[in-house]
């Protein structure tokens, strides 16, 4: 077994760690690039954000297409070539993990496909996919690993049950389909499957749909899929599985204990994510591993084991691809010897449902967990002109601000394209904005964005095309 060195080895090649990856070689750093597809891209362009926003799209023309009834325009019941769209979802992973296939050979970065399981401190063995071993010694390491669903212990061994990955496969449009998890995975996927023809149901055990998000955004995209959706069940959990001819049959329990039973063609869970921080060899070094599998590590992203750095859903929540990229830099930065650390105001967050749900900061339910003193002020889009052209007015625009800086805590948005508009959000979160800032930017007439302006004036008491004055 050869035995090799480097100055950086980066485990896993999900957007965390080919981010990494990418910023260690242009600051000069010998790096190594290990993981197990052929190309960089990880779960989230290979079997996650990538190809679940494909479908998304197909969902959102067949959406447009039938609402455009409202309009005056018919295109009559469409025909699916499920082939193409699968085809066309796959060509998208192609092009965009190709390329970043390529951005790895430009950089000159030594890429491995294969698995990586520490010997020690500063050694990993690799079992590359050509079914050889090597060693290989490092300097520094960033352990990108990620997460994979989480499963329920009770559901028989079958095709017909689906998890996130699998659900994008597309093999079928099944009759009855039965989403078992009402987060944002189980309601995007839900969301393809309910356009693309399926009889959806989502169960939820939670009293609500996306529990965590403030209801007045949530109710919107509730009222929504409840035209489209089968069926949506809350405060129920799944007790039973059992494979029956033709799918699964499932037993409900409401939260009064009463049973019940239903067949469904296929069945999706997705009860959440858990971390992959198991079977690395981390045994064989000094990081240490929290009770729910997270990797502990400190502002820098340094692990306990000061040559070992972790980033993205193995360094903790929330599990999203952006925040393990930001991550994946300051690591890198660190390992450099620049004064860093991993310390934002914001991590946005994005559901990509009919309508869109975005929000950064702090949340009214938030605020109100923590007692904290906060003054909310909304803009509906029914008052927006842009989205009254668009035929889309179940939104709304919310900012949280500090009734005594008038500073922006928080920014949430319900609404066709809020995962774009959140973005400024962003930003006036990370420059520490207040509210007349927002409301003296002058946004462009007619377009979504500018109910973030026209949301500040209402909370002076001065917007435009909402009468609502400012109480003494």
């Amino acid at each position: 077994m050869s035995t090799e060195h480097t100055k950086l080895v980066v485990i896993g090649g999900g957007p965390g760690g080919y981010a990494a990856a990418f910023l260690a070689a242009d600051l000069g750093i010998e790096t190594t690039l290990v993981d197990l597809d052929v190309n960089p891209g990880g779960v989230c362009l290979f079997r996650g954000c990538i190809p679940s926003k494909a479908l998304l799209h197909v969902a959102k023309v067949l959406s447009e297409s039938r609402d455009a009834k409202d309009i005056g325009i018919d295109f009559g019941t469409p025909n699916i070539n499920l082939d193409k769209v699968r085809t066309w979802k796959d060509k998208v992973v192609s092009q965009l993990t190709g390329g970043l296939g390529q951005l790895c050979k430009q950089r000159k970065i030594n890429f491995i496909q294969g698995r990586a399981m520490f010997t020690s401190s500063d050694a990993v063995n690799i079992k590359k996919v050509d079914g050889t071993e090597m060693s290989l010694t490092f300097d520094h390491a960033v352990l990108a690993t990620g997460s994979t669903p989480v499963t329920l212990p009770f559901a028989p061994p079958s095709a017909r049950i689906l998890d996130s990955t699998t659900a994008l496969n597309l093999e079928d449009i099944p009759e009855k389909f039965l989403v078992v998890g009402g987060g944002y995975i189980g309601l995007e996927l839900g969301t393809v499957y309910c356009e693309l023809g399926s009889k959806v149901t989502i169960v939820e055990t939670m009293p609500v749909l996306l529990p965590g998000v403030d209801r007045d955004l949530g109710v919107i995209l509730e009222n929504r899929m409840k035209k489209h959706f089968s069926a949506i069940k809350v405060n129920t959990k799944v007790s039973k599985m059992d494979e029956i001819k033709d799918g699964i049959r499932v037993t409900f329990q409401d939260q009064d204990g009463n049973i019940s039973t239903e067949d469904y063609n296929k069945v999706l869970v997705s009860i959440g994510r858990k971390p992959n921080s198991k079977n690395l060899g981390l045994e064989n070094t000094k990081v240490k591993v929290t009770d729910r599998g997270f990797v502990q590590v400190d502002a820098q992203r340094r692990t306990t084991d000061p040559k070992i750095y972790a980033i993205g859903d193995i360094a903790g929540d929330p599990m999203l691809a952006h925040k393990a990229s930001h991550e994946g830099r300051v690591a890198v930065e660190a390992i450099a010897g620049h004064k860093v650390a991993f310390e934002p105001q914001a991590i946005p967050a994005v559901v990509f449902t009919d309508p869109e749900i975005a929000w950064a900061g702090i949340t009214e339910h938030e605020a109100a967990a923590q007692g904290r003193a906060i003054k909310v002020v909304k803009f509906p889009w029914g008052a927006s002109g842009r989205a009254v052209t668009l035929n889309r007015t179940d939104g709304l625009t919310k900012l949280i601000i500090d009734p005594e800086t008038e500073r922006i805590l928080g920014v949430s948005i319900c609404g066709s394209g809020a995962g774009e508009m959140i973005s400024e959000g962003v930003l006036a979160l990370e420059m520490g904005m207040v509210a007349s800032d927002l409301k003296l930017s002058i946004h462009p007439h007619p377009t979504l964005s500018e109910t973030m302006m026209e949301t500040a004036e209402i909370f002076f008491g001065q917007s435009t095309h909402v009468y609502r004055p400012k109480k003494s």
